[in-house]
């Protein structure tokens, strides 16, 4: 469903993307780990179209992201890190703005946000301006919005930052059913045992390169070290380790 090749992006000669190849399948979670500044959330901009590759190709469903960017992105939906969202509006208004902007028919809108404000427990603020939400409640409403029209592609960036464990765990549930009924996610996170417990295979980059993929016990032979725990992985895998021999050192 999405496919990256050899994508590189520069910015005033620094390299935050390196020749970077991915390819994700129709019906599967695929965890994006690397350290701060690995090259994460740039990836993920141009997937969506916002940033352009300096050079190589991303399709999305068989269509490239630049040269046919309206049908590629009607396939994916987006949550972002951190929700920026139109605060003089109300959850209710909020949503029928994104289902006019998908074109969705007003049945289904209804049907499909009061479905979702009920499983994300913000049945009772739809009307509520998104001003005086939290930021557990803003998270929750993109949610909402990202699932409104059943995408084909999901698109997570640090998705349970601001989420409660309740939360988390609904979305974690959502997510598991989404993949089984044949929706292609991506997610971008730093919490390992989420990505352990969630995805179905999981590429590390680091410095915008591609240095380990695959299901968790592939990425622990291709580091030599089954049997070791992920996080261990990671460190050792991104260099992690040195940083933890000067806390012992201090």
């Amino acid at each position: 469903m999405i496919t990256i090749d050899h994508v590189v992006k520069q910015y005033q000669g620094h390299t935050a993307v390196n020749d970077l190849c991915l390819q994700l399948r129709e019906g599967e979670i695929y965890g994006l780990l690397g350290p701060n500044g690995a090259g994460k959330t740039t990836t993920i901009k141009m997937i969506m179209g916002l940033l352009k590759p300096t050079s190589g190709t991303i399709r999305i469903g068989g269509y490239d992201i630049r040269e046919n960017p309206i049908p590629a992105k009607k396939m994916i939906s987006y949550v972002p890190d951190r929700a920026y969202l139109y605060e003089k509006l109300t959850a209710w208004e909020f949503l029928r703005f994104i289902a006019g902007l998908y074109e969705l028919d007003e049945q289904t809108l209804k049907d499909r946000s009061q479905e979702l404000l009920k499983l994300f427990e913000l049945e009772k603020w739809q009307d509520e301006l998104i001003g005086n939400f939290s930021h557990g409640m803003k998270q929750r409403l993109c949610m909402v919005s990202a699932f409104l029209r059943k995408p084909k592609i999901l698109i997570l960036d640090e998705p349970t930052v601001g989420l409660d464990p309740k939360g988390a765990r609904l979305l974690r549930e959502i997510m598991q059913s989404s993949r089984d009924h044949g929706m292609t996610i991506l997610m971008s996170t730093h919490i390992l045992e989420i990505a352990e417990k969630m995805c179905d295979r999981m590429g590390i980059i680091l410095k915008g390169r591609l240095i380990a993929e695959g299901t968790s016990e592939e990425i622990r032979q291709q580091a030599s070290m089954s049997g070791k725990g992920l996080e261990e992985v990671f460190l050792h895998l991104t260099g992690g380790e040195e940083m933890m021999d000067l806390i012992k050192i201090l």
